[in-house]
């Protein structure tokens, strides 16, 4: 009878036990500001820089497994936060050779993310850039394979979430995706009109989570 080679686990470092520890870590101790302050963080991001926004752990693997899947290189994460999303973006981009590039506001959680990322060994799979995203965001290096829109809540006119994706769909190549999580609705209208090069879908992940693919 043929002997077979023994079985061997593929690579998964998202399964790895450091990530796993500060991904862990930082989804226990989420903080949240006190009901009523939705103006203050518009207008003063700044002030709630010890407040860690972030994915959910559901989204972050939804993140992971699609990356992987389609062997992105190229990725970007809007907004990092502390870097939860960053975090699973960097676990795929260490198995594609790839890149997550960040794009942080707020000094002081841009800072805290690096920190995240090099705790859970991933700093060399990320580049993390302070500032406006819509400027920090103009020059990606090349075609992107994944874009995470998760950012601040705008405080007239277009949301940011819009004006994010005004800025990263040109770079953005056929057949990557866009994934929102706060379904600002100048966002979904756009994602969702076909004459816009996206078709979407809402997945029933943290309330609603919607997912697009550029298809021309």
């Amino acid at each position: 009878m043929k002997e077979h080679p023994p079985f061997q686990l593929a690579n998964n470092t998202i399964t790895d036990p450091h990530i796993l520890a500060v991904i862990t870590r930082l989804d226990s101790t989420r903080t949240f500001p006190a009901q009523g302050s939705r103006e203050a963080m518009i207008t003063d991001p700044a002030a709630f820089a010890e407040h860690g926004f972030s994915i959910h752990p559901a989204q972050g693997e939804l993140i992971y497994l699609l990356c992987r899947a389609m062997r992105a290189t190229r990725v970007v994460d809007f907004a990092t936060s502390i870097g939860m999303s960053a975090l699973y973006f960097a676990a795929a981009m260490k198995e594609t050779g790839g890149q997550v590039i960040g794009a942080e506001l707020v000094p002081e959680k841009a800072e805290v993310a690096r920190r995240n990322l090099a705790e859970a060994g991933l700093a060399d799979y990320a580049d993390i850039r302070s500032g406006d995203a819509r400027h920090t965001l103009k020059d990606l290096g090349g075609p992107v394979d994944f874009v995470l829109i998760d950012g601040w809540p705008g405080n007239s006119g277009h949301s940011l979430a819009y004006e994010v994706l005004q800025v990263v769909a040109p770079q953005l190549r056929v057949g990557g995706y866009v994934l929102n999580d706060n379904a600002e609705p100048d966002f979904i209208s756009y994602i969702r009109n076909p004459a816009n090069s996206f078709i979407s879908v809402s997945l029933p992940i943290k309330g609603s989570t919607e997912l697009a693919v550029k298809v021309f």
